[in-house]
């Protein structure tokens, strides 16, 4: 992993795409992407932005972290031996008072993902086949992978469209930037970028 400074933070970039006929590996690859994007879409926003929505109706970043940050130590904590859905979450709560300050949402957000690479790095594909449960319904372990990257990508992408709005126009693109899609093509064929 490298380092890029985004504004007032530090966000990893990834190594280029790795083929893989792993179902583990590629799915840690994609966990450590949508990581990522967040990160970089965080990264991009004020402080006072993090509490933003934009009607009442709406979660702010904060919240769609507090939320993600929930549902992983719900989900990967002792994520082969219990239930999914630890009977001490409050899941409601977590669309409530978010953290108060920058450096505490973002180290709920990394206790979040150690959880989820604490329970992922040590599988193999011989477990995906395993059952876990969620809520008392079966799951195969690829499932309960699948289930859990669905879930993240929809709040990442909440995340960084609620950053874009609040950037406008000096939104620095975390993918490819409009218009400038040959560009990109020509550096991922010259591995100079990759498609992750």
């Amino acid at each position: 992993m490298a380092y890029v400074v985004l504004g007032r933070y530090c966000i990893q970039v990834p190594m280029a795409h790795q083929f893989t006929t792993s179902y583990v590996a590629e799915a840690l690859a994609i966990f450590r992407m949508y990581k990522r994007l967040a990160e970089g879409a965080i990264a991009q926003v004020g402080d006072e932005q993090l509490t933003a929505t934009l009607d009442g109706d709406m979660n702010s970043i904060a919240m769609l972290v507090k939320h993600m940050t929930g549902n992983m130590r719900s989900r990967w904590t002792d994520f082969l031996t219990t239930d999914g859905e630890k009977a001490d979450r409050n899941r409601d709560s977590e669309f409530e008072a978010p953290p108060a300050t920058r450096d505490a949402l973002l180290r709920l957000w990394e206790q979040g993902w150690a959880l989820v690479f604490q329970a992922v790095e040590p599988l193999s594909d011989a477990d995906l086949g395993r059952t876990v449960t969620i809520r008392g319904e079966a799951h195969s372990v690829m499932q309960a992978i699948n289930r859990q990257i669905a879930h993240y990508a929809s709040h990442t992408g909440q995340i960084i469209l609620l950053a874009k709005h609040f950037r406008g126009d000096q939104w620095q693109s975390l993918s490819i930037p409009r218009n400038r899609s040959a560009e990109f093509n020509t550096r991922v064929a010259t591995g100079q970028a990759s498609q992750r």
